[in-house]
C-alpha cells in the first residue's frame, strides 16, 4: 500500500510539473502577443547536448521570461565554450557565449556581461588505476571542447601541475564534448572533468573509477563560466543584451526555487536520466554554482586573470585589467531589472 501510494504521489507530482508548464507556455504565448516587435538573439551554451548547470537559458525560454520581455531567443549549442566557433560568435556579435579572461587578453573585442555559473561543478574523474595525479604520467586525458587550450585541456594542466607535472607528461586526446563521458567508461581516456550528473552516470556505469579533485577545491577562486558579448554590440544594443541577462537571472532565482519545475526541462534539454539530473540539481544548488545576482568578484576575475599570466595563457604585458574584462554596470542592470539582489540560502552571487 506504501507503494502503491507513492507511486500516485509521484504521478500527481509529475502532472502538476506538466500543468505548470503548461500555463508557462499559455502565459509565455500571451506575454509574445502583447509585444509589438519581437527582438531576436542568439544564446549560446557551451556543450552539445548541454550540461546541467547551461540550462539556464532552456528553463528561462520554457517558462516565458524571454517572452515577457519581448525577446524571441534561439539557442545556439557550441563544441566547447573556448572553441574557435564560439569565439567567432562573439567577435561577430552573433551570439552571447561563453567569454573567458584569456580571449579578451588575447585580442578579442568582447567583454562578459553576467555570470552564469561563477564557481566549477566539476570533478576530474580517472580510470581505476590512477590513485594519485602523479599516476596521471604517460596516461590520455580528455582534451574535448576545443582541444588544446580548451576547458578540459587547462583542467588536465592543473591537475598534472599539482604532481609538478606538464602537459607534455601526458597524451591529451580531442574528441566532442558528448564524447567525454562514454570514452572515460570504455577506458579511451584516463582523466577527464565531468559535470555532476556524468560521476553519478559514471560512477553507476562503473563504479571502480576515481574521483581524483574537485576542481573548486583545486582552483576555487578560477572563474567558470560568464556570459560576454562583443563590445561592439553592447554599445549599439545595450537594452536587449540586459533584458536577456534579467530573463535568465529570473530562470537561475526559479531553479533554486521549484525543482520539480524546472527538472524536467533540463531532462529534455539535456538528454540524460532523470536521476542523473536530479543529482546534479542537488549539488549544483547546495554549492552555489548557479548566478543569483551577477556573479561577478573582483577577487575571482583577478586571480583568475593572475592564473592565465602564470600559466601563459595571457601575455604579461597583455594582461586585460578587471573593467576591461567585465562589464559590470551592465550585469548591475540587469540584476536591477530582475527585481534586485538576492540571497537565496547561502547564495549571494
Amino acid at each position: 500500500m506504501v507503494e502503491i501510494h507513492l507511486r500516485r504521489s509521484h504521478a500527481a507530482l509529475m502532472l502538476a510539473s506538466c500543468l505548470l508548464i503548461t500555463l508557462d507556455g499559455e502565459v509565455s504565448a500571451q506575454a509574445a502577443s502583447a509585444c509589438t516587435t519581437m527582438r531576436k538573439i542568439n544564446v549560446g551554451v557551451s556543450v552539445s547536448p548541454p550540461n546541467v548547470v547551461h540550462t539556464s537559458p532552456y528553463v528561462a525560454k520554457e517558462l516565458g521570461y524571454f517572452a515577457k520581455r519581448c525577446i524571441d531567443v534561439n539557442i545556439v549549442q557550441f563544441e566547447g565554450g573556448q572553441s574557435a566557433t564560439s569565439a567567432a560568435a562573439a567577435a561577430q556579435g552573433s551570439a552571447i557565449v561563453s567569454v573567458s579572461d584569456v580571449a579578451i587578453g588575447r585580442g578579442l573585442k568582447v567583454k562578459q556581461i553576467w555570470a552564469l555559473a561563477p564557481r566549477m561543478p566539476q570533478a576530474y574523474v580517472v580510470s581505476p588505476e590512477v590513485k594519485t595525479a602523479a599516476d596521471l604520467k604517460g596516461k590520455r586525458l580528455s582534451a574535448t571542447g576545443g582541444g588544446v587550450g580548451g576547458f578540459n585541456w587547462r583542467m588536465g594542466r592543473e591537475v598534472l601541475r599539482t604532481a609538478k607535472l606538464t602537459v607534455d607528461d601526458a597524451q591529451f586526446i580531442a574528441a566532442a564534448t558528448a564524447g567525454r563521458l562514454p570514452g572515460l567508461v570504455a577506458g579511451q581516456i584516463d582523466g577527464v572533468a565531468l559535470h555532476p550528473e556524468d560521476v553519478f552516470l559514471a560512477k553507476k556505469q562503473k563504479p571502480t573509477l576515481n574521483l581524483l579533485v574537485q576542481l573548486v577545491e583545486l582552483m576555487p577562486l578560477y572563474m567558470f563560466n560568464a556570459y560576454g558579448a562583443s563590445t561592439e554590440w553592447i554599445g549599439r544594443d545595450r537594452a536587449l543584451l540586459r533584458d536577456t541577462i534579467a530573463a535568465m537571472i529570473e530562470a537561475n532565482r526559479t531553479i533554486y526555487k521549484e525543482r520539480d519545475k524546472v527538472v524536467p526541462i533540463m531532462v529534455k534539454a539535456t538528454e540524460k536520466p532523470q536521476d542523473a539530473v536530479e543529482y546534479a540539481w542537488d549539488v549544483l544548488t547546495k554549492n552555489c554554482i548557479w548566478s543569483v545576482n551577477e556573479g561577478f568578484t573582483r577577487e575571482r576575475t583577478l586571480w583568475s586573470i593572475e592564473n592565465s599570466v602564470s600559466t601563459g595563457d595571457i601575455e604579461a604585458d597583455k594582461k586585460p585589467t578587471f573593467d576591461q574584462v567585465v562589464e559590470l554596470s551592465l550585469a548591475k542592470e540587469a540584476v536591477d531589472l530582475a527585481g534586485g539582489r538576492v540571497t537565496i540560502g547561502k547564495c549571494t552571487e
